[in-house]
């Protein structure tokens, strides 16, 4: 298994943030045909989707997430920013992990599907995602 580790600069703002380009990367610099990709995200409020991108479906996601985890006073977890306990319950709904098949050298997505990192936390700017290839 060949496995990296890239650092993504998210700032201060709530992104979905297309991971395309380092997982390409990656997969060249792996020597990549056939087999799976497995992203993972080390932190406890972060995650990632595969979804459309540039269409508004990622303004759709956000949006969603504010209306489903307000960033309000409600959350017993009330270290950060205010309403900084809903970052914490983000991976419960988005996971800090995917796998994507491997064809060719190339993910096997749809026309459409790109695979992003959501990350809601407007006090960590930083983020780490973990590639791994499993040859198969």
């Amino acid at each position: 298994m060949r496995s990296a580790e890239v650092e993504i600069r998210t700032g201060s703002t709530e992104v979905v943030y297309d991971l395309g380009s380092e997982c390409e990367r990656f997969l060249r610099s792996a020597g990549a045909q056939e087999g799976l990709l497995n992203l993972w995200v080390p932190h406890a409020t972060a995650g990632l989707a595969v979804i459309e991108t540039g269409a508004g479906s990622d303004e759709d996601l956000l949006a969603q997430l504010r209306e489903l985890l307000p960033a309000d006073g409600r959350w017993r977890h009330r270290h950060g920013s205010p309403g900084h306990g809903r970052d914490h319950v983000l991976p419960a709904l988005v996971p800090p992990y995917a796998t994507v098949p491997v064809l060719e050298g190339r993910m096997a997505l749809g026309t459409w599907q790109s695979v992003c990192l959501v990350d809601t936390n407007v006090d960590n700017p930083v983020r780490r995602v973990r590639l791994s290839f499993l040859e198969g």
